[in-house]
């Protein structure tokens, strides 16, 4: 149903003995059908005995802005996609039979709750504000996105707002396991970021927390474009 492939040579080694997942599922792509939401979690339940799927929700909007949304109509149509796509995965969740579905799913405001995404997104920032080659990564990684989405290079203004939404779901990357309370978690996605590769190649100060891998599981035999 689908291929797993692990970002790195640690995440291969990490990724026999790993029993939870947390599986990114990004706002405004059109790679998460309904359909496709379904089949990925039965993958997922499949091969971890424990999972979460994380929403990048309310931090959407600081992207939409980046495009050139004014602010409370990023915000409103952040909101509304979000909605709408915790609407999707809970159906997915809830279509395999899965218990209390709602408790699977991680968006921005339940992050904030808890001591380990609270702890992380502090050593971000602290990195961001301290580690030259940190910062310039993260604005590479921010340009990465509104290149693929707008097609066109953006000034630097846009990458400053930009920016702020991948230092809010950097630490999901970084500590998964932490932030959920398992000591070793693989993120899924479905793309290789070329951030995540210099991350998870132990390229930058700010590491991988142990027992953190990233696992890169899309469709067999399906060539995806757009992040």
């Amino acid at each position: 149903m689908f291929d797993a492939t692990p970002l790195s040579s640690d995440c291969a080694r990490l990724y026999p003995e790993v029993s939870h997942a947390c599986v990114g599922v990004s706002p405004f792509n059109g790679y998460f059908t309904a359909d496709r939401l379904v089949r990925l979690a039965a993958w997922t339940a499949e091969h971890f005995e424990h999972f979460h799927f994380f929403i990048p929700d309310e931090v959407t909007a600081y992207t939409l802005e980046a495009l050139g949304y004014p602010p409370a109509r990023a915000r409103q149509k952040a909101h509304r996609q979000s909605c709408h796509l915790h609407n999707k995965i809970g159906a997915a969740l809830s279509a395999l039979g899965v218990p209390d579905p709602g408790s699977r799913i991680l968006g921005m405001a339940r992050l904030r709750e808890l001591p380990g995404y609270r702890r992380l997104a502090r050593e971000v920032e602290h990195r961001f504000e301290t580690d030259l080659e940190f910062r310039s990564a993260c604005y590479g990684a921010s340009t990465w996105v509104l290149q693929d989405k707008a097609g066109a290079l953006p000034d630097e203004g846009r990458i400053r707002l930009a920016v702020r939404y991948f230092l809010a779901e950097l630490p999901l990357f970084a500590g998964s396991g932490l932030i959920t309370g398992h000591p070793r978690s693989m993120f899924v996605y479905h793309q290789r970021v070329p951030f995540l590769q210099q991350f998870f190649d132990r390229q930058l100060g700010f590491r991988p927390e142990p027992g953190q891998g990233f696992l890169v599981v899309r469709e067999a035999a399906l060539e995806v474009s757009g992040r």
